[in-house]
């Protein structure tokens, strides 16, 4: 008997794994586990008085509706006096393979506090408020539902708001922009290919990952981190988590064959 109840609470685990975005009862139930996650993983920030949700805590929302970030692109539009780049992000919805949303996002070093910010952490703050952006779309009423202001807070225009990025060294890089010479502009050649030769981690190994993560050999704690970091994945990186998670999983179901 105590077996048999072992056995129905495995069974009955996954079952409150997921919401769907079309049911108004299960997104209030969503709202509700997503004012919690925040919380107690402090992913808001306080600013003016107000609450702000993180990208991270939007990612989480959009995951728990099988709603992913797909990277479209991320352009350089910088100019000789400026780091600028531009994003676009579309968001996949797992359950019908379609398009449902979309966010565009800029960020330049002109900005308040990003005068020294490094090129690389410009093209990953356009890339990442694209992300909160295309979720706040369609995800605000969720988000204000759970408690919180319905925007990102990597889009709020506030000194302070986010954390202190390493930052290049001031006269290095006026005279970089300044400079004519073909160094400089080698230098910027070379980094805007380093960056054009990301691959980020594909809707396919993103589907398969969340698959994965779906068998109820996994904990929500394992869940809940891949889930966080998924967005972050590049195509090598994607297809090491996607093998791992079968092996773990393979190794626990022969436990548990073993043990009954």
């Amino acid at each position: 008997m105590n077996q048999a109840n072992k056995e129905t609470k495995v069974q009955k685990k996954p079952k409150i794994e997921s919401y769907d975005i079309a049911k108004s009862d299960e997104t209030l139930h969503l709202a509700v586990d997503l004012a919690k996650f925040i919380k107690e993983n402090r992913l808001f920030q306080n600013i003016q008085g107000k609450e702000y949700v993180n990208v991270e805590g939007w990612q989480y929302a959009g995951s728990r509706l099988g709603i992913l970030p797909v990277v479209e692109h991320v352009v350089n539009i910088s100019t000789d006096d400026e780091i600028k780049y531009q994003a676009k992000v579309n968001l996949l919805d797992l359950r019908s393979q379609q398009v449902v949303g979309a966010g565009f996002a800029i960020c330049s070093n002109r900005e308040q506090g990003k005068k020294y910010y490094q090129e690389f952490a410009i093209a990953s703050m356009a890339q990442t408020r694209a992300i909160g952006k295309a979720y706040r779309n369609i995800l605000a009423w969720v988000i204000r539902a759970a408690g919180y202001e319905p925007t990102p807070s990597e889009e709020m225009d506030y000194g302070g708001n986010e954390p202190a990025a390493k930052p290049a060294v001031p006269t290095e890089k006026k005279a970089t922009m300044k400079s004519s010479t073909a160094a400089p502009a080698a230098e910027a050649d070379k980094a805007e290919e380093q960056n054009a030769s990301v691959r980020y981690a594909s809707a396919k190994q993103k589907e398969e990952i969340i698959r994965l993560l779906n068998n109820p050999t996994i904990t929500r704690q394992e869940k809940t981190k891949m889930l966080l970091n998924i967005n972050r994945f590049d195509e090598e990186r994607a297809a090491q988590a996607i093998e791992k998670l079968k092996k773990v999983i393979e190794e626990r179901e022969d436990g548990q064959s073993a043990a009954a």
